[in-house]
């Protein structure tokens, strides 16, 4: 789901998400999504459901949740057509919640330059693996060699193209929460479960970093409110130490919220005065009041980059949206 999504047909949607998103990344969602768009009854299936509950990653993981990885598109039209009212009902019931802490290596650099100790608020934090930035372990690739490890586990990878601030160490901590309209929890089974139906078929070492992840967060759970990201953010932010940095950020979130509720939070963090790092689409970032330049250098060819901003119009680097490699752009 990338920005103007309200204002695309369903079909044009999962095409949309097959070519630019999927494509590259994992043909077997690429060619279920071009079966959907081209599939009168399957379109009108979604047509029937809020707008907030068409999106391809809700549907494909849904499909999983109930009846395990669809081999083909007649094994997802079977699902979703053969049991309509269990496919609606737990779309209704669930939200697309991927929480990837690979995305935890593409902030990392950004974090690092931050004066610290830092205090961390994630919106839309999910089951709050993005929380944990420095409690991981990092290995950075550079085409000329001069990697850049951090001990921990899991090991991150990113790949670096170009030059890049990369860091020696992660920033210290002191503070971390996170908020979201519907908290997970890494210790419920299906909890655990719905995040790894929301991985995508054909990314390896996904689902592995998933439950070594989550063995992190269980070990010492992130705090994960429940509320929402606009009228919920400042009680949450005031119970940071005020010795620390407050750093609000997010990935991958903003395109599932109304383009109008996008400005009410850029206004509501605007008032905390703390550092904010969005991770996100850059069709979705352009809809906020004060959006990053256009004349931005081209990201890499491939499926749609996310773009790392700093305080709401500071583009810092292209990313790939679940943080496999980097593009510096600042420095």
């Amino acid at each position: 789901m990338i920005g103007n999504e309200a204002e695309r047909t369903v079909a044009e949607n999962y095409r949309r998400f097959a070519l630019h998103e999927a494509h590259g990344r994992s043909p077997l969602y690429e060619q279920l999504a071009l079966g959907v768009a081209d599939d009168p009854e399957l379109v009108a299936f979604l047509e029937d459901r809020p707008a907030s509950k068409r999106q391809p990653n809700l549907l494909l993981a849904t499909v999983r949740y109930l009846a395990g990885l669809p081999s083909d598109r007649a094994a997802l039209r079977d699902v979703v057509l053969g049991r309509r009212d269990e496919v609606a009902a737990t779309m209704r019931a669930r939200r697309t919640q991927t929480n990837e802490p690979a995305r935890c290596a593409t902030l990392l650099p950004a974090l690092a330059q931050i004066d610290g100790p830092l205090a961390l608020l994630e919106v839309g934090a999910s089951a709050g693996l993005c929380l944990l930035p420095d409690r991981y372990g990092y290995h950075y690739r550079r085409a000329d060699g001069g990697d850049v490890h951090i001990a921990g586990s899991p090991l991150l990878t990113c790949e670096v193209r170009g030059p890049a601030p990369l860091p020696s160490r992660a920033p210290k901590v002191v503070w971390r929460a996170g908020i979201d309209l519907e908290p997970l929890d890494v210790a419920d089974p299906d909890d655990l479960r719905w995040l790894a139906c929301l991985l995508w078929p054909g990314e390896e070492g996904r689902a592995e970093r998933l439950d070594a992840a989550a063995a992190v967060a269980r070990a010492d759970p992130p705090r994960v409110v429940r509320g929402d990201l606009v009228d919920d953010l400042h009680a949450l932010a005031d119970q940071a130490p005020p010795d620390a940095t407050l750093v609000v950020f997010h990935s991958a979130v903003l395109a599932y919220v109304p383009t109008a509720r996008r400005a009410a939070f850029a206004e509501a963090v605007g008032e905390l005065g703390a550092v904010w790092l969005a991770n996100e689409a850059a069709a979705v970032l352009a809809d906020l009041p004060h959006p990053p330049p256009a004349d931005l250098p081209a990201p890499p060819p491939g499926p749609t980059p996310s773009l790392l901003v700093r305080d709401g119009h500071r583009p810092s680097a292209w990313v790939d949206g679940h943080g496999t490699w980097l593009q510096w752009l600042d420095g």
